[in-house]
């Protein structure tokens, strides 16, 4: 006996393939607005930072404040992007550079005022610049994701310019060579680690190339 297969009705909407795709996440959102809020805030730094005579203690107080904002920004940016699924193409490339403008403006703007040694600012650029290069160099094997030796650069970077960004009211600037040395031999020992995970994701990514 050969079974009758079941009629289809063809009154019942099946699955629309269309509406069940996932909505593109817009590049209009709250993570990367807080992104472009922390680049538009750079040159209200160095505008504060330089006012007068570069040294008044008034507007070196706002240049603070301004700069604990941008840096405020810099730590709850990524943390919405990843929460709230709010992660975009444009996030990934303008949050980093935020990040430099920022730490950069900050650092070879106290050396020109004399606040800061050169040989800091170009330590702190130089790692920064190259674990960037280093991320680029095997962003088609692998994301050199930040580790958490990393992230605690940042904080003490961050923490140890803000100080220096603040009126010389000597024991806070003994305090605050001590957080940018703490964050200088971090910034040396982690950029020396991402050059050995670097190493290793490119040659482990060449290596599964190659057939047995």
């Amino acid at each position: 006996m050969v079974k009758t297969p079941p009629r289809l009705n063809l009154d019942e909407p099946g699955p629309d393939p269309i509406a069940a795709a996932p909505d593109p996440v817009s590049a209009w959102n709250i993570a990367n607005a807080l992104t472009v809020f922390r680049l538009l805030l750079v040159p209200v730094f160095l505008i504060a930072l330089f006012w007068g005579s570069g040294h008044e203690t008034g507007w070196r107080v706002i240049a603070w404040a301004v700069f604990a904002v941008a840096s405020f920004t810099d730590r709850i940016d990524g943390e919405i992007a990843r929460k709230r699924n709010l992660v975009t193409e444009f996030g990934k490339l303008a949050d980093p550079i935020a990040d430099k403008a920022l730490v950069g403006a900050a650092l070879i703007g106290l050396s020109l005022l004399h606040d800061l040694p050169w040989w800091v600012t170009i330590v702190i650029l130089v790692r920064e610049v190259g674990v960037t290069l280093l991320r680029f160099w095997v962003i088609r094997h692998g994301v050199l994701a930040a580790s958490r030796g990393g992230k605690l650069k940042t904080l003490l970077q961050s923490v140890a310019i803000g100080l220096f960004v603040l009126p010389e009211w000597g024991w806070l600037r003994d305090i605050a060579w001590v957080v940018m040395i703490a964050a200088i031999l971090v910034a040396v020992a982690t950029g020396l680690d991402y050059v050995g995970r670097a190493v290793k994701l490119r040659r482990a990514a060449l290596a599964a190339r190659v057939p047995a």
